[in-house]
């Protein structure tokens, strides 16, 4: 959630960013409204009861009439004090149901618009040169690495299984990941997939999003569909030692997505499927190192599509796209020939304090003030690449290179072969 700090200092800021998102100024006013009636309801009860506790001390120095009178007041009063604090709470919750409403403030040099209003920052690789190129699906049942027909048996549309040497790619590429992030300080961490509704609420999934996401009613419990919300709950209500400069953990997980909305879109394939494997990066640090680490993430993001041999583009995403949590987002596309055009593969957000406020997640600075931390996220590997490298490393008889650092994954094979 925003700091409210910010909002009574400089609304007209908010109301801009929800101009920048497309998104209703009225929930800025709406807050506002919440916050003050807020503020004057807890006046209010302070005042009735510091009233009754002076009047509690009056009474047992009084007597006669005036012990009386004070007595009566006394009953009056509690009743008032009772219906100052009722009041208080009912204000309380209007507020917080005011606060979650509103996303979080677009950082400057974001672009104003929608989904289709990105800025592409760079281009990076060369596009190979396929005359007819086959699609990931093609290959992947070629070499007997996807099964979508068994998937669909088993669970249903977009479901799918990966088999031989589709699944030692993506254990490989995920391996790969989690053995870069080691290396460059993030601990390495295996998420619960299963979490509880703060969790999820408190990394923001649970507004606009909530129709993507599977709940257990049973149990009360929310399926990821990113190891982030773990990640970021993991330290929820704690003062966490910033010292020594940001706090990285790359997270590998089951994610799981309903994909609401999406009916008889990328249907063919593993593009847009309710299950698939992520390692994903988390950030915890100062909010004065956020964009400095934002930047550190994109970069360790492209590292991985390095490696993996891939073409690609990074995208400046606009404020309209970038979710409830994001203050900006950085997505890499790679180049999928079949489809012949860029193809989401990653994308790391700054999310400021946004999170952290709402998950209560702070640090000590330099005079030993509690301070809320920033927290960011971004892809690191994931199913889905899968389609991007089968299909820019596919040779004419079918067959596909292999990334060489990927090779030691598949027993040193420099080539998959398709099964006769």
């Amino acid at each position: 959630m925003i700091d409210l700090r910010l909002l009574r200092e400089d609304p007209e800021l908010i109301r801009a960013s929800q101009r920048l998102r497309g998104e209703s100024t009225e929930l800025v006013d709406d807050l506002l409204r919440a916050d003050e009636e807020r503020r004057a309801s807890t006046q209010r009860f302070e005042t009735v009861r510091a009233e009754q506790n002076s009047i509690g001390k009056q009474v047992a120095r009084a007597s006669g009439d005036e012990r009386a009178a004070l007595l009566a007041r006394t009953k009056e009063l509690a009743a008032e004090v009772k219906a100052a604090q009722a009041a208080v709470t009912e204000a309380e919750q209007a507020l917080k149901r005011a606060h979650l409403a509103v996303p979080n403030v677009v950082q400057d040099g974001a672009p104003a618009g929608g989904e289709d209003d990105f800025v592409v920052l760079r281009e990076v690789g060369t596009k190979p040169e396929i005359a007819k190129p086959l699609d990931h699906l093609e290959i992947g049942e070629a070499l007997r690495a996807i099964d979508t027909e068994r998937g669909a048996k088993v669970s249903g549309s977009r479901f799918y299984f990966l088999t031989g040497v589709g699944a030692l790619l993506q254990l490989g590429m995920l391996q790969l990941a989690i053995q870069q992030a080691v290396e460059h300080g993030f601990t390495p961490s295996i998420t619960p997939t299963l979490v509880r509704p703060e969790s999820m609420e408190g990394t923001g999934f649970l507004g606009a999003h909530a129709s993507e996401i599977y709940r257990l009613e049973a149990d009360d419990l929310y399926l990821v569909g990113t190891s982030e919300v773990a990640l970021a709950a993991y330290h929820s209500n704690e003062i966490i030692d910033l010292s020594n400069g940001p706090s990285r953990f790359a997270g590998w997980s089951t994610c799981y997505r309903r994909e609401a909305g999406s009916h008889g879109k990328d249907v063919r394939g593993i593009l847009r499927v309710h299950q698939f494997d992520k390692v994903e990066m988390f950030s915890f640090c100062r909010p004065e190192d956020a964009v400095a680490e934002h930047q550190r993430l994109l970069a360790m993001e492209e590292e991985m599509l390095a490696k993996v041999e891939i073409p690609y583009r990074v995208i400046d995403v606009a404020a309209g796209d970038l979710g409830t949590s994001a203050a900006r987002k950085f997505d890499c596309e790679a180049w999928v020939p079949s489809q012949g055009r860029y193809r989401e593969v990653t994308s790391t957000s700054n999310c400021t304090t946004f999170q952290a406020r709402r998950l209560n997640i702070r640090y000590r600075d330099e005079n030993g003030k509690t301070q809320t931390a920033a927290t960011l996220n971004g892809t690191l590997a994931t199913t889905r690449w899968l389609i991007p490298i089968l299909e820019n490393h596919q040779q004419p008889d079918g067959s596909v290179r292999v990334p060489k650092a990927l090779q030691p994954f598949l027993g040193g094979r420099d080539v998959l072969e398709p099964v006769k």
